[in-house]
């Protein structure tokens, strides 16, 4: 696996954009400068974010979103590597 996150990432496996084994290593998010630790959805090449409004949630159970413009950043928080086949 590669150490750059994918360019577009969700955190609903129903999205085509769903990315398991990158959601299990954590994915970190930097917006306009500031980590932000409630993306729901990104995209580094269009320039947006997608986080959600307030309390409220649509027919699905899920909360509503509003979409931010500006310059992303993402990283992996933690390694590929298991912490065992770190020290062979």
């Amino acid at each position: 696996m590669s150490d750059t996150p994918p360019d577009r990432l969700s955190i609903y496996p129903d999205s085509p954009h769903f990315d398991e084994a990158a959601m299990e290593r954590g994915v970190g998010v930097r917006f306009k400068g500031n980590e932000r630790k409630d993306v729901e959805e990104y995209s580094i090449s269009e320039g947006w974010i997608r986080v959600a409004l307030g309390k409220k949630v649509d027919r699905h159970g899920r909360p509503l979103t509003i979409k931010l413009s500006g310059p992303v950043e993402a990283w992996y928080q933690s390694g590929g590597e298991s912490e065992g086949d770190a020290e062979s």
